[in-house]
């Protein structure tokens, strides 16, 4: 019955929020199929693991939107499905780098399950705890910046990119504000600058480019120079803006960078000739010609994320809803096609016609910026001083690092009692952060 009433309200608030009855347009449909792709929880599954051809870096992100689920709905059907996966995924020294995925991870891909934990603590689904070192930030090349590999033999480790590099950022800040610890935001102003000093952000335009490599020093001209506009890249920084235009009270330099990196979302949502559909959320890297790989095909669901959070942590940016709207029921639209009436492929744009594609990160895309819309539903980020809070340890991070205290969990199976471990970034200001909820 309880199950029944978080529908019933759900379906409500959608089709009032969104003035539309002709599509389905209930993310608990969407979580479900998205999640028949899990092998990790059947037998012989590995949990938190999607699996080949899915990266690991996609499976955090997907828990990810399993705890924005619950945030949204007030459904818990999958918080222990999540809570396992990340304590599964935590790794042998607490600190995402479980040892089958080591010798490929990604500061981006540890990133991601960092994200999942940071919206944990902010959505009060965990209990954030105690802190550990490490330092990745490397000044030896490009003056600064995070390497996009953590292993030198690593395919990438000779580049550095936006999304580690903005993932840095991006948790950084959101520790600054969740902790109330000031130098977490330095780092993430540092980061931002350095972003900017290698013209990975283009202050005139505010588009946001993919790479560089180190062998041209993140040179000034453009000489390895990876210029490709991703909507996850240009959706975190955004995001982080926001949170630094929260955090500095409506400082005037970051409200002139958010509305730069939402002026620059319109390349995400503006028809180009012969494809599209102003107003919907669409990859034009690779979508339009049907090339978007693994990763590639999930990215929607990142930038419906950020928008959501930007539009609830500053008002101003509340021209958000209407493309997140738009971009819902496209997709609704479009996941119709199919003869379960639950598939969704990777062209929304397609004004109702299914592209006869099907991909865990379709799902993943879909169920994200649906449920987006409920974000003026549901109450803002938390902090650790925020009513009914799980309360951390403010003096974590930046030169309170010496201070930080390596803890791991023990996996006790005690009656009523369970621990959920998650490090939120062995990158923020040289500092882990741990998170446990009993």
């Amino acid at each position: 019955m309880r199950f029944l009433r978080t529908i019933e309200r759900l379906t409500v608030a959608m089709l009032h929020l969104l003035a539309v009855t002709a599509y389905d347009l209930d993310p608990t449909n969407k979580a479900y199929k998205m999640m028949q792709y899990y092998p990790g929880n059947r037998t012989g599954g590995t949990p938190g693991i999607f699996g080949v051809p899915i990266f690991w870096w996609e499976s955090g992100a997907i828990f990810g939107s399993l705890i924005d689920y619950w945030y949204y709905t007030g459904n818990s059907g999958y918080n222990d499905v999540v809570s396992e996966a990340i304590r599964c995924q935590v790794g042998e020294e607490q600190n995402f780098m479980p040892s089958n995925q080591s010798h490929t991870m990604g500061n981006d891909d540890q990133c991601f399950w960092a994200l999942t934990a940071m919206a944990a603590a902010e959505r009060n689904f965990a209990n954030p705890r105690r802190q550990a070192a490490a330092t990745r930030w490397d000044p030896r090349t490009c003056g600064g910046g995070l390497r996009w590999q953590t292993v030198a033999i690593a395919d990438g480790y000779n580049y550095k990119n936006t999304i580690s590099n903005g993932c840095f950022f991006n948790i950084a800040v959101r520790l600054a504000r969740y902790t109330g610890n000031d130098p977490y935001a330095v780092w993430a102003e540092k980061t931002y600058d350095w972003l900017g000093d290698v013209k990975l952000i283009n202050a005139t335009t505010w588009d946001v480019h993919d790479d560089h490599q180190t062998a041209t020093d993140c040179s000034d001209n453009r000489e390895g120079l990876d210029d490709n506009r991703w909507s996850y890249n240009l959706g975190i920084l955004l995001s982080g803006s926001v949170y630094l235009y929260n955090y500095t009270n409506g400082e005037s330099k970051w409200k002139h960078r958010v509305d730069g990196f939402l002026n620059a979302t319109d390349f995400f949502f503006k028809a180009q000739p012969h494809y599209g559909i102003d107003g919907v959320l669409w990859e034009p890297q690779c979508e339009r010609w049907g090339v978007c790989d693994i990763d590639q095909k999930s990215f929607k669901a990142y930038m419906s994320r950020f928008l959501a959070l930007a539009a609830k942590m500053a008002p101003f940016t509340d021209r958000i809803m209407s493309k997140l709207r738009s971009s819902a029921i496209a997709a609704a639209k479009h996941w119709s096609g199919y003869t379960d009436g639950n598939t969704c492929g990777m062209k929304w744009t397609l004004d109702g016609e299914w592209d006869g594609t099907g991909d865990v990160g379709h799902q993943l895309s879909a169920l994200e910026t649906i449920q987006s819309n409920l974000i003026f539903h549901v109450q803002p980020p938390l902090t650790h001083v925020s009513p009914g809070a799980n309360r951390g340890s403010p003096g974590a991070g930046g030169a309170a690092a010496d201070e930080a205290v390596h803890w791991k969990a023990t996996m006790a199976d005690e009656a009523g009692a369970w621990i959920l471990t998650a490090v939120v970034s062995a990158a923020v200001a040289g500092t882990a952060w741990w998170m446990a909820m009993n």
